[in-house]
């Protein structure tokens, strides 16, 4: 009985160890490095590869540019996305007073327009405020 316990015992030592190994080896293809190295790979194997090539000798050169280009494009690309986002807000909007739904204005509804003036809420004179 001892004797298949240790056989057991070494069976499950050698899945453990293979089992390290075989998660070591993902790891380090799923590394940041590993695969920027596999892109570049995939992307030097190309009929444009001497493109690739001449624009990553650019991007290498003028650090900066690039930078401020990829700035200006997530600018870009997040404005873009923060104006669809209020398009359907408004649509939305329009779609409840069509319903003859209540429009509840949130703060997240309101637009911010540097070109039209501050609008203050209005008091009603007939009213009298209690103090």
């Amino acid at each position: 009985m001892s004797g298949s316990l240790n056989e057991l015992e070494k069976d499950i030592e050698a899945s453990r160890a293979r089992l390290d190994q075989t998660i070591d080896q993902i790891q380090e293809r799923l590394s940041v490095s590993s695969i920027v190295d596999e892109m570049l790979g995939n992307a030097r194997r190309t009929p444009l590869s001497g493109v690739y090539d001449g624009a990553l000798d650019a991007v290498r050169r003028n650090p900066v540019p690039v930078l401020l280009i990829a700035a200006g494009v997530g600018w870009l690309l997040h404005r873009m996305s923060s104006d669809a986002a209020s398009a359907v807000a408004a649509r939305r909007r329009v779609r409840q007073v069509e319903d003859g739904l209540p429009v509840v204005q949130t703060g997240a509804d309101r637009i911010y327009d540097p070109d039209l003036p501050t609008r203050h809420p209005v008091k009603d004179l007939g009213q009298e405020t209690q103090i």
